[in-house]
């Protein structure tokens, strides 16, 4: 089941179409009802029977508020901390740009050396059920031994260190690409901070899907992204 916190509460089956509330955050967790076969529930506030049975929440983040929407005590923090699935951060001008983006690829964020196997597992089932490619994306940062470098870094040296980092995101996604072999995938490790890599690359995505850490607080680069994506952003946990 698909559970979207909105202020309008409805319950749907994945073939009514969009709700009559309208907004931002039912009528994307509606489409992706009826894209995944599985019934959607509406609430104004967290359920009362938990998250049971839920396999993803869906939560609007206001065009008005970007970052601030995972202030704490929002509903996107409140559903961060409390539900053990899937959480979808729609923004309300992801809805705007119409069902056309929905064809987009998927962006995945992937930590090589600390991969979020959940986040990786969901990004590759998305993409196969939507029958869209998956852009994978690993940002790296020069290693303690650039410091030596004192008039720049040579060629082969930033070479031989990147062919390290895109070693490791292909063994890293190699199990999953074996499995899912009709999903198309893009491997692209960025020096970039992990933000700003997926921010570049999101730009015309369906959807851009990261990992959670133990942290129950949004971090630095889940605010980011809430602040100036301009797909949903579904955070994993494990």
């Amino acid at each position: 089941m698909i559970v979207a916190r909105t202020d309008r509460p409805e319950r749907h089956s994945p073939d009514t179409g969009t709700p009559d509330g309208g907004t931002a955050v039912s009528a994307w967790a509606a489409e992706e009802a009826a894209l995944r076969g599985l019934p959607l529930r509406t609430v104004r506030v967290p359920p009362p029977d938990g998250w049971d049975g839920t396999g993803l929440v869906v939560v609007g983040i206001p065009e008005a508020e970007g970052a601030a929407g995972l202030a704490p005590g929002s509903a996107a923090a409140v559903a961060l901390g409390t539900a053990p699935c899937p959480v979808a951060l729609v923004p309300e001008r992801a809805v705007l740009l119409g069902p056309v983006r929905r064809a987009g690829p998927v962006v995945l964020g992937v930590d090589a050396r600390r991969p979020a196997r959940g986040a990786i597992e969901f990004a590759f089932e998305t993409a196969r059920t939507r029958g869209v490619g998956l852009h994978a994306v690993h940002a790296w940062t020069l290693p303690p031994d650039a410091d030596a470098f004192r008039f720049g870094i040579p060629e082969e040296d930033r070479a031989a260190w990147e062919d390290q980092e895109v070693q490791l995101l292909a063994d890293v996604l190699r199990p999953w690409r074996a499995g899912r072999p009709e999903v198309r995938v893009t491997e692209d490790v960025r020096l970039l901070s992990p933000a700003r890599a997926l921010l570049h690359t999101a730009a015309g995505a369906g959807l851009l899907v990261v990992g959670r850490g133990s942290g129950r607080g949004p971090g630095g680069v889940l605010r980011a992204l809430a602040a100036r994506t301009r797909c949903p952003v579904v955070v994993v946990p494990g």
